[in-house]
């Protein structure tokens, strides 16, 4: 994922903002209607947390749901076989959105949280022992903290966590000088759900590769806003989430090298993973199902493979200038505003910000600026250590997306500056 380049954006075709978002039913929402008030349009500013879902998402699934549904694998009867091979469709898409060399890179897990808790309670356990060291950075999600800790807690493991500047760069001279002997793994954000820093992923695989570590990425931002190619990366292991790339919640994906795969014990036990079962001892399928027990989330799988399409059909160039047309825009509103701090100004950033606004709390920020119809983020976005790195106890976050506009972004410009009004700041 990189910013996109002159050449690429004279070439990105024409961006219909408003047939876009025809296709997400929710935004034509008129919330807080009351008696004798006629309510606010909905402006969605929070996809960073949960991403809308277009109607070609929400059809397929019923219509898989209503024509095709049976479990995937075990049946040979005509509707097993259908699922099947519609829910397997989805893992080679999967495959060529993130240009994976193969579809058995590919695991489907519960979220991008547990992804990662698959890789520290399997290649983790498996190969890391006390004394080495995991290195990742201070801006972390707390998903990409808190399955190490525990690995740590079991293992004696150490954690460095690697610092940003004020802007929110991540400082590689201390992420180099943090690799050691002991390093044994990279553990990193892609791009930061908080300050929308985007990590120079190439430079870090490259630094962590130069001494033999394995490297894994948490792309659940990254992948809304910008193309991944995990070969061009090196990346050891790639993880994202359904929900936040307009596909449904209860599903995620990892990418590894199938290298690290094959010397993967499993995660979980179940049906589906095992090649055979006896009370004698149990042997288990290749991967990557041997780290699928269970009967998977066969209908999110459908979602996610029409949210991929959607998103391949509308253009991933296009919508990345779209959306970085929209942060350009709102920055620059934003900063005229009195005592409002934007916390993140990195250069190539996503089209997220957070912000506080002296003399308001960012919850009642929040609450505020909802009885305007805007719907922002208020609170820690589950990086507390970040917030200790700032020094502020929480943020109000605009996260943009394919479907949000200029007239959204006045809308909220207009509703932060209500709350001033409303509190006197």
């Amino acid at each position: 994922m990189n910013r996109l380049s002159p050449a690429i954006a004279a070439e990105a075709p024409p961006y219909d903002v408003e047939r876009v978002r025809a296709d997400f039913p929710v935004l034509s929402r008129v919330v807080h209607e009351r008696k004798g008030k006629p309510g606010r349009p909905l402006v969605y500013l929070d996809s960073g947390a949960s991403a809308q879902k277009p109607r070609q998402v929400i059809d397929a699934m019923v219509r898989f749901m209503e024509e095709d549904y049976a479990n995937i694998h075990r049946g040979v009867h005509v509707l097993s076989q259908r699922a099947t091979d519609a829910f397997e469709g989805v893992r080679d898409k999967v495959a060529a959105f993130l240009n994976a060399p193969s579809r058995d890179t590919i695991v489907f897990t519960g979220n991008a949280t547990d992804a990662i808790n698959l890789v520290a309670a399997t290649y983790g356990r498996a190969f890391l022992e006390a004394g080495d060291e995991v290195v990742l950075s201070i801006m972390e999600h707390h998903a990409n903290i808190v399955p190490w800790q525990l690995l740590q807690a079991e293992k004696g493991i150490v954690l460095k966590v690697v610092p940003v500047d004020d802007d929110g760069v991540l400082d590689m001279d201390a992420y180099a000088a943090l690799l050691g002997p002991r390093t044994k793994l990279v553990a990193m954000t892609h791009c930061s759900n908080v300050l929308g820093t985007v990590t120079p992923a190439r430079q870090i695989v490259r630094l962590a590769r130069e001494r033999g570590i394995p490297v894994l990425l948490d792309g659940s931002q990254a992948v809304v806003h910008g193309r991944v190619d995990v070969q061009d990366l090196d990346v050891d292991f790639y993880v994202f989430t359904a929900h936040k790339l307009y596909g449904p919640t209860g599903l995620g994906v990892l990418y590894a090298k199938y290298e690290h795969l094959k010397r993967m014990p499993p995660y979980r036990g179940g049906g589906d993973m095992i090649q055979s079962v006896s009370f004698s001892g149990t042997t288990f399928k290749e991967p990557p199902m041997r780290f699928e027990a269970g009967t998977p989330p066969i209908v999110e799988g459908i979602g996610l493979g029409a949210a991929i399409d959607y998103v391949e059909a509308l253009g991933r160039d296009a919508i990345a200038l779209h959306e970085h047309d929209l942060l350009n825009y709102a920055t620059q509103q934003l900063s005229q505003i009195d005592g409002l701090r934007i916390i993140g100004t990195a250069p190539g950033k996503a089209a997220i910000i957070s912000f506080t606004v002296e003399g308001v709390h960012p919850h009642d920020l929040g609450t505020v600026v909802d009885q305007y119809g805007v719907a922002v983020r208020v609170g820690q976005h589950c990086a507390e250590p970040l917030m200790d790195r700032f020094g502020i106890g929480s943020t109000a976050r605009a996260s943009f997306a394919l479907y949000n506009t200029r007239a959204e972004v006045d809308a909220l410009v207009d509703s932060v500056r209500a709350v001033k009004e409303f509190f006197g700041a």
